[in-house]
């Protein structure tokens, strides 16, 4: 792993689908929904669109395929966007950020 995102990975130096495309890419965040079990009181912030309760986790993974960063807790209705930026706003949580000064570009893909 390259904490300081110096080098091009190689899977994607040396494929043409994703070069020079992807070339600043440090890796991939997604989230998903898991199960929760949350006091009575506080269910309804964790109520996900498919009615049970769920918690929001937001994982980040290197081009090996390793965790290199993981947010668990937030509430089913809380939105991938709003995570990400508060993650990103909150120095206590050691986020992998890239090098000062480099663009941060983010992708959705569907």
């Amino acid at each position: 792993m390259d904490p300081q995102f110096r080098e091009i990975p190689a899977e994607i130096r040396s494929d043409a689908r994703y070069m020079p495309f992807f070339k600043d890419c440090v890796g991939a965040i997604d989230g998903t929904h898991v199960d929760a079990r949350i006091p009575v009181e506080d269910q309804v912030r964790y109520i996900g669109r498919h009615g049970t309760t769920t918690q929001n986790v937001m994982a980040v993974c290197d081009f090996n395929m390793c965790f290199t960063f993981a947010l668990a807790g937030w509430e089913g209705t809380a939105h991938d966007s709003r995570i990400f930026a508060r993650t990103l706003g909150d120095n206590r949580l050691n986020f992998p950020h890239p090098p000062q000064g480099t663009q941060i570009k983010i992708f959705k893909i569907i």
